[in-house]
């Protein structure tokens, strides 16, 4: 009976031992992911609540709550012309910049994908972008777009082409914009492309050199099959930050003229911080991200059919 009975007790202190340490873990665990939790509950959590709660009221321009409107933000907004207008803009936008943008990358990094000492020099100059800020490039960008004095009107002028209203007229605007903003995503996507391409194993290229491949024939049915799931994911990070691009907008239009560059992004701001409406602003932000989550599950649902994994 005594050794059943220490067995039994035994027993239980492991038991007991095994759940101290446990929680011990758990405890230590919790401790060093804290800071992380903090940051996220004060920056995206409690935002997002906030957002949701806001979007159902009226505000005075000191975001205090004047009324609770239930649905009625949602309702002004999907039944209003100008916001539809907005999602047309943001959606030529995308149209505009991603595809480009892709293409052009994928392009830069298939010129330097090479053993040639000089291509970490343009490897390098095609990456600059990256660590350039949204404002110093819309300054930089803003020169060149100069009517008067800007480069772009003045390469135009030797060959015989008269002045382009780049940031004035409503036909240019976009396109402008989207210019600059190609050149912004030029960086992050050669990076991320060329990454993509270093990753698929030479003995690709000696086989299919061997089978009398050309290069432009091993690059399209070979090398882009391989380069799916990078460009898909290329892809889906462009099309989020084509959604969410403001501060190029902001500084070169300012959503004009003619509201041709108002984007949703730079509507949710004007609403917000300028016409001091934090309930309507906030229903637009909810609005434009159910936009871009149907969106992103449609491309998983859709284009992730055609990528291929090894």
């Amino acid at each position: 009976m005594q050794t059943n009975e220490s067995v039994l007790n035994r027993g239980t202190n492991i038991k007991v031992a095994v759940k101290k340490r446990k929680l011990g873990e758990n405890i230590l665990a919790y401790l060093f992911l804290a800071p992380s939790l903090i940051l996220f509950i004060t920056f995206l959590f409690y935002p997002m609540i906030r957002s949701v709660y806001l979007s159902m009221t009226l505000t005075d321009p000191r975001g205090r709550v004047v009324e609770f409107v239930g649905l009625d933000n949602f309702a002004d907004i999907l039944s209003s012309g100008q916001f539809y207008s907005n999602l047309k803009v943001s959606l030529l936008f995308i149209l505009l910049t991603v595809p480009s943008s892709i293409i052009w990358a994928l392009f830069l990094a298939a010129i330097t994908h090479n053993k040639l000492r000089t291509m970490k020099i343009f490897q390098f100059i095609f990456s600059i972008p990256l660590v350039i800020s949204v404002g110093t490039g819309s300054i930089i960008w803003f020169l060149l777009f100069h009517p008067t004095a800007g480069m772009l009107n003045y390469f135009l002028s030797f060959v015989h082409i008269s002045p382009v209203p780049w940031l004035t007229s409503p036909s240019w605007a976009l396109v402008s914009i989207s210019l600059m903003t190609i050149w912004m995503n030029m960086g992050f996507l050669f990076i991320v492309l060329s990454s993509g391409l270093q990753g698929i194993s030479e003995e690709i290229y000696e086989s299919a050199k061997i089978d009398g491949s050309g290069p432009l024939r091993t690059f399209i049915q070979i090398v882009l099959p391989l380069l799916t799931p990078t460009i898909f994911f290329a892809l889906i990070v462009s099309v989020i930050g084509a959604f969410q691009a403001f501060g190029q907008i902001h500084i070169l239009t300012r959503g004009g003229p003619m509201n041709t560059t108002n984007v949703i992004v730079y509507s949710i701001y004007q609403d917000a911080f300028v016409n001091f409406r934090f309930g309507v602003g906030s229903a637009q932000a909810l609005i434009l991200f159910v936009i871009i989550l149907a969106l992103t599950l449609f491309q998983f649902k859709v284009l992730e059919k055609k990528v291929h994994y090894q």
